[in-house]
């Protein structure tokens, strides 16, 4: 696969995981474009946080459904499900963390990519 091919398949991925977001309200999803970045883990981390673990659970839910749907894509890896204080999505070039307020505060994953083009996603009406 070409590296030109790749990219915009992560840009692909990353636009759906946010519409997955957005469809269940998810609050303040911002999206890192990393590919800039010489030492980053992949091309975008898609950050959001829920109201409460139920909200949470269903932005990670909803961002799981949006993709099998959209593009047939499955994450590699998925951890926090349980709790939903952290839930991590890994779809290998793209990463959705749907966060807990408090715990996202604590994390600050955007200041830690501070080097980052980060965007902040405007939420729906």
């Amino acid at each position: 696969m070409s590296i030109k091919k790749e990219l915009k398949t992560s840009d692909i991925l990353a636009n759906i995981i946010i519409e997955g977001m957005r469809e269940i309200k998810a609050k303040e999803i911002v999206s890192l474009d990393l590919r800039n970045i010489e030492t980053s883990v992949c091309d975008f981390f898609i950050v959001c946080h829920g109201t409460s673990n139920t909200h949470a659970s269903a932005i990670a839910d909803s961002v799981i459904e949006e993709t099998l749907k959209s593009i047939k894509e499955k994450p590699w890896h998925k951890e926090g499900l349980t709790n939903g204080d952290w839930i991590l999505l890994d779809y290998g070039n793209v990463v959705a963390h749907i966060f807990q307020k408090e715990t996202r505060d604590y994390y600050n994953i955007e200041k830690l990519w501070g080097d980052a083009n980060i965007q902040l996603i405007k939420e729906t009406a």
